[in-house]
């Protein structure tokens, strides 16, 4: 597959980025778009993997700078819609011997080039804005709980964030997963 975009899409969703960039200058104090735009310009495939991220339901934006690299992740109000109904690695969706899901967390993830949330970053996330009310976010699951079969998810519910977990294996139409991006 090719992962880049063509100018016209490019400019599309440097506009739609730029205008939620706007929209949402406390997600990002500080920060000027002109340079998050000159730094994706000069990363094609990190725009493609931000395209990929709007396409599923995302709703990428700015969050902060790290090790000089500027961070996307996935704002959008609820799991984006683009990525729900998926068991959480490739272990798990071979484990399942029927009614399998149609890909996993982490499969999807590395086809976008995208990381998926640790549970600090989805705690600060959650410091940005209310996210995932009525739904839940698959979060990259450290490996002593991964290699007793579960995984775990994030959401917040009566005004706090929860961390549950599930088994690995399972998969609902009202959990997805959120990306991060270093650009």
């Amino acid at each position: 597959m090719k992962k880049e975009l063509s100018p016209k899409q490019s400019n599309e969703l440097l506009a739609a980025l730029k205008a939620r960039f706007d929209a949402n200058k406390a997600r990002h104090p500080g920060l000027v778009w002109a340079k998050v735009q000159a730094r994706l310009e000069a990363k094609p495939d990190k725009l493609w993997s931000l395209a990929e991220m709007e396409r599923t339901g995302g709703e990428p934006d700015v969050v902060g700078v790290k090790s000089g690299e500027f961070v996307f992740m996935d704002c959008s109000a609820q799991s984006p819609k683009g990525r729900v109904s998926f068991c959480y690695d490739r272990a798990a969706l071979d484990s399942r011997k029927e009614f399998k899901p149609k890909n996993s967390v982490m499969d999807m993830a590395a086809e976008m080039g995208v990381e998926v949330l640790s549970e600090e970053e989805y705690f600060a996330l959650q410091k940005l804005g209310e996210f995932d009310t009525k739904s839940s976010s698959w979060l990259l699951t450290p490996a002593e709980i991964r290699e007793l079969g579960g995984a775990i998810y994030g959401d917040r519910r009566y005004g706090r964030v929860f961390i549950g977990h599930n088994g690995a294996e399972s998969y609902y139409s009202g959990r997805g997963f959120r990306g991060s991006l270093k650009a």
